[in-house]
């Protein structure tokens, strides 16, 4: 199980040392039963209702975390990955302790030890049983993903997969997270924008053992930015973003390998899921269009050969090596236009108008394509510009007439 590093605790001090001589040991273990009393206590009085209506000359103390208090509760977080201890917090009812200070807190580093200790404390399977079936936690838990603070969203993230990753309470998450439409987006928004590696790392892990688990979940997700209206106005998309799954998982996945090129299994495996099912399909076939045409219009770039050259030793050395590369071009070359030609022959209408919509397949994008399919996948092009004039009819007259070989039947 995963479970969440923190510091490592400090001595103890003499009073604290006669306690534990004195029986006040937890369980097997060598903390201090008087001592984690007295840490959850200053919990509670942190977001007790005389402490949270406060003025807002009282704002900062809200969001920031006494050193003192840190320390302490950071304790805790190192102690709760023993078993002993973890229960112990169970029997005290720490977890509503922590429901607390999640649903009261502003402060974002406490938020973060408490998610962690929670994440610690699910790592055991009663306790994890105990969590998940406590719905009012688990609301305030799956509230933790909107939050806009990295290390929280990790936290929470760890605590997630741990949960989804028990099999008596796998399907609790799975549906709770089916009634949270909002979460779809925060999960994207964090894979198209944040930076921070481990996190999109871990909320990768969520995604995929998600879609691992719940078919109909993928298939939800995967249509959600579908299922925005093709004419909505353009001021109201941009207060409201549209997110996409396929490119949010393209984008994580480019920030991902520009640190570890190991840690994109994660999304490479998500996106394999995708292919099980044809909405997945579909949705994947729009940004590996624009993938592939970048990519020839690349080779084209490459086959552009220079005018002179004094490298080779001989012309019969450089018209040799030229032979050679293109060969190999041309090979390249033909795969590509091949998986491109059965890329164009599934796509659907709907496809086709989202494409157009977005600009993956733009008067330019097309032309670039059409370059390089024809005349050999005439048919595919064909087929292709037939769906393109229910969609579009003024940019599939524009693109018969430049390429006027092409015999649609109107």
């Amino acid at each position: 199980m995963d479970r969440n590093p923190s510091p490592p605790p400090p001595g103890r001090d003499k009073e604290e040392e006669e306690e534990v001589a004195g029986g006040d040991c937890i369980g097997s273990t060598v903390y201090s039963k008087h001592w984690l009393f007295g840490v959850l206590s200053g919990l509670i009085q942190i977001v007790s209702p005389e402490n949270t209506k406060s003025s807002s000359d009282d704002e900062e103390q809200l969001t920031e975390l006494d050193e003192e208090m840190e320390n302490e509760i950071c304790r805790v977080w190192d102690m709760s990955m023993d078993e002993d201890v973890a229960l112990f917090l169970q029997e005290f009812n720490a977890p509503d302790i922590f429901m607390g200070v999640l649903a009261k807190s502003k402060c974002p580093r406490l938020r973060e030890i408490c998610v962690g200790i929670l994440g610690n404390m699910a790592c055991f399977q009663e306790i994890c049983v105990s969590i998940s079936s406590d719905k009012n936690l688990g609301q305030v838990l799956l509230h933790c993903l909107y939050d806009s603070d990295p290390p929280t969203l990790l936290e929470t993230s760890r605590l997630l997969l741990t949960c989804l990753s028990q099999a008596e309470v796998a399907s609790v998450w799975v549906e709770r997270i089916q009634e949270h439409p909002a979460i779809y987006d925060s999960i994207c928004f964090i894979m198209s924008s944040s930076t921070n590696v481990d996190l999109l790392v871990k909320v990768g892990e969520v995604v995929d053992k998600l879609f691992d688990l719940d078919e109909k979940l993928m298939l939800e997700w995967v249509r959600n930015g579908a299922a925005q209206p093709l004419d909505q106005p353009q001021e109201e998309s941009e207060e409201q973003p549209v997110f996409r799954l396929v490119p949010c998982i393209l984008e994580a996945a480019k920030q991902v390998r520009s640190e570890n090129p190991e840690w994109l299994d994660v999304y490479m495996h998500i996106l394999q899921l995708l292919t099980t099912v044809d909405d997945g399909i579909q949705a994947i076939d729009l940004p590996l269009i624009d993938s592939l045409i970048r990519v020839l219009q690349n080779m084209e770039q490459c086959q552009k050969k220079p005018e002179n050259s004094a490298e080779s030793n001989t012309e019969e050395t450089k018209r040799t090596d030229l032979t050679q590369d293109d060969f190999h071009l041309k090979i390249l070359k033909d795969i590509l236009c091949e998986f491109l030609s059965n890329i164009f022959q599934a796509l659907t209408k709907e496809t086709v108008a989202q494409g157009v919509k977005e600009g993956q397949l733009s008067k330019q994008k097309c032309s670039s394509a059409f370059q390089n399919l024809l005349p050999f996948y005439s048919p595919v092009v064909e087929d292709f510009i037939k769906i393109l004039r229910e969609v579009d009819k003024a940019l599939a007259d524009d693109l018969e007439k430049n390429f006027p070989s092409l015999k649609v039947q109107t």
